[in-house]
């Protein structure tokens, strides 16, 4: 089990474009996807991206069955996800509260696409290919987000509705 550091808001390489990973199966690429799962674990996540963990590769995960972090959300298969591409199923989009790993302790209402497909590859090569709605969208809105060097506060379109977890949802604060 290796838990890696999570990068926080501020390190330039969360600013950055990921690149595409060209090679699947490899004994690096399974390490990588192994420590994104325990730090992902560990940390409480429902998903979380390379650059996150200091690698600029286009790999995310998620996935849970419970989240304390979300209690409310309905669970979302373990997925590996690599060299994604998003496409909305309709122009339909709904505000919601995110927090991010690299933007510890803080929360902040962003507006999501309600229902979208998302396409590209498990850690083999193999197509992956599906269409969601819900929370789950909305992770995988997240984490992709992160590959393209975007974090939740800059989707923000009303500051008022972002701050300190443990001040607004002090039910969460543990």
């Amino acid at each position: 089990m290796t838990i890696r550091t999570v990068v926080k808001m501020g390190d330039p390489l969360l600013l950055e474009q990921a690149a595409p990973v060209e090679a699947f199966g490899t004994p690096g690429l399974h390490s990588l996807i192994s420590d994104l799962f325990d730090t992902m674990q560990v940390t409480g996540g429902v998903g979380i991206a390379a650059p996150q963990i200091g690698v600029s590769l286009q790999v995310v995960i998620f996935g849970f069955d419970v989240s304390d972090r979300y209690p409310e959300a309905e669970a979302v298969p373990m997925t590996v996800l690599i060299n994604p591409v998003l496409t909305p199923l309709s122009d339909e989009m709904v505000d919601g509260w995110e927090g991010c790993l690299s933007v510890p302790g803080l929360r902040g209402e962003v507006p999501r696409y309600t229902r979208l497909r998302y396409q590209g590859f498990d850690e083999e090569g193999q197509v992956i290919d599906r269409s969601v709605s819900g929370f789950h969208a909305r992770v995988v809105q997240h984490e992709c987000d992160h590959l393209n060097g975007i974090l939740y506060p800059q989707r923000i379109k009303d500051l008022r509705r972002f701050g300190y977890t443990d001040t607004m949802f002090p039910e969460l604060a543990k």
